[in-house]
């Protein structure tokens, strides 16, 4: 089976050596042999690899840079419309699901001819249902909201692709996360940066403006070893499910991933094969345990001024089945300090550029505006996910041209607000007078950013945070000479 694996742009490298720890997994191992494409050289939004239909459930469970797997149902040369039909139609749907669930069918583009795709779906849709009504007598109901079965399609200048998702929710709805309001950046790229960072268990990461903590719980969880797939598996049991979901109803164990409602994942061999996955997973988090024991050998920490924030970030910790209580208190950046015994090690944040310092502290009079987030909103669990993300080929170019029209008006207004400047600049001075030999990481829209910290970055890293263009930075804090008169 043919499958392609979506990530966030930018993160392809670091997908597709998860991907290969994933493969040498010995149980991923277990449901046979994988071949997993070259790593792509540009931007492609994901990895296609091959390997038997298993291969689904395991990187569902366990890719953490996932946004998508998708399972390739045909691929084949079009002009017009009605190839889309008969190809569509061609297929046996009835092999994968039954005409009593609910529908929904999304179609991408790059260079394509056609004149709509809102058209294109349309016929894509039909030839399904008509394909469902001819072999079974009924038509299955559309849902955009909450579907059982997703498919989607992909055009190219002269070639379609046709897939079924094997995942349903976007993989970076883990379930853990409770609070209502917005949401800082997606759990996928959170991870897929921590990859980037070279961050390795047992080294000391702290974020200072860590919000609700989306760096640090998966942090702990690979520290753990907790699949991000965790609660969707059922693996803690349904006791440990979160009581409230901000997606809900979907990112639960009774709902799962969307190969568990398509019939092939149903037989009793793969049944098995799936139990087998989440005993695997379960016996190494139960090792890992002790090897963490408690939240301090973690060395994983953060702060944040904003008090609510602290609170979300303590909640969803606690929801992520993480050890104790996080290690968080609310103060101003300006006034952290590396943790206890931490003579260097990685710094990661996503500043919250484009809000005033009176909100992002959630001080003073002005009142708060949760919706000025630019980096940490980026269309959060909005329905379809981003197009751009789901362009599984390429095609930047409406992204990168929309990224530069809001990064235009969010740098036009930072540079009314002087407080915000200055308070880079302080930031920029503390790092250098407290973090000395840590590596800091940053991620943020504003290309300016180096120069307002007033350090030199040794590394730039071009990343997609939805349809806006982002870097993440890289700053070397060397560690201060100790002066003459201290020796």
């Amino acid at each position: 089976m043919r499958f392609f694996v979506v990530c966030p742009g930018g993160l392809e490298v670091p997908l597709a050596q998860e991907l290969a720890e994933i493969a040498q997994r010995p149980e991923s191992k277990a449901l046979g042999v994988w071949v997993i494409d070259p790593t792509p050289t540009s931007p492609t939004g994901g990895i296609g690899l091959a390997g038997p239909i298993s291969t689904a459930m395991a990187l569902n469970l366990h890719s953490r840079i996932a946004s998508r797997v998708l399972l390739q149902m045909a691929q084949a040369p079009y002009r017009q419309e009605e190839d889309l039909y008969k190809l569509a139609s061609g297929l046996a749907w009835e092999d994968w699901f039954t005409s009593q669930q609910t529908l929904r069918v999304d179609v991408t583009a790059h260079r394509s001819p056609l004149k709509s795709l809102n058209f294109a779906t349309l016929k894509i849709k039909d030839a399904i249902v008509d394909r469902l009504r001819d072999v079974t007598g009924d038509r299955p109901s559309i849902d955009t909201a909450f579907p059982d079965v997703r498919v989607q399609a992909h055009l190219t200048a002269t070639q379609i692709t046709i897939y079924l998702d094997t995942s349903g929710e976007a993989l970076f709805k883990r379930g853990w996360r409770d609070e209502k309001g917005d949401a800082p950046l997606k759990e996928n790229l959170a991870a897929g940066i921590l990859s980037i960072t070279g961050w390795k268990p047992g080294q000391s990461l702290f974020d200072p403006m860590c919000g609700s903590g989306t760096f640090l719980i998966e942090a702990a969880q690979m520290a753990l070893s907790i699949p991000p797939g965790a609660i969707r598996a059922g693996i803690y049991g349904d006791d440990a499910k979160p009581s409230r979901l901000a997606y809900r109803p979907l990112v639960t164990s009774a709902n799962g991933f969307g190969f568990q409602r398509l019939k092939p994942f149903n037989e009793a061999a793969e049944q098995k094969r799936w139990g087998n996955l989440k005993e695997a997973a379960l016996a190494q988090m139960l090792e890992k345990r002790k090897q963490y024991p408690d939240v301090d050998s973690l060395r994983i920490s953060g702060g944040d001024i904003n008090e609510k924030l602290v609170s979300m970030f303590r909640a969803n910790w606690q929801r992520a089945q993480l050890p104790e209580q996080a290690l968080v208190r609310q103060v101003d950046a300006l006034a952290t300090k590396p943790p206890t015994n931490a003579q260097e090690g990685v710094m990661l944040l996503n500043p919250p550029y484009g809000e005033r310092l009176v909100i992002k502290g959630g001080r003073g009079g002005g009142g708060q505006d949760h919706n000025s987030r630019d980096v940490r909103d980026a269309e959060y669990g909005v329905e379809p996910e981003n197009r751009f993300e789901m362009n599984l080929e390429t095609g930047r170019q409406s992204a990168k041209r929309s990224s530069r029209e809001s990064l235009k008006k969010l740098q036009a207004e930072e540079e009314q607000d002087p407080k915000f400047v200055e308070f880079l600049r302080q930031f920029g001075q503390h790092l250098k007078d407290t973090f000395g030999g840590w590596n800091v990481f940053v991620l943020t829209a504003d290309m300016a950013l180096p120069g307002q910290l007033r350090i030199k970055e040794s590394k730039r890293t071009p990343l997609f945070n939805g349809p806006l263009e982002c870097r993440l930075f890289k700053f070397e804090m060397h560690a201060k000479r100790p002066s003459s008169s201290e020796g």
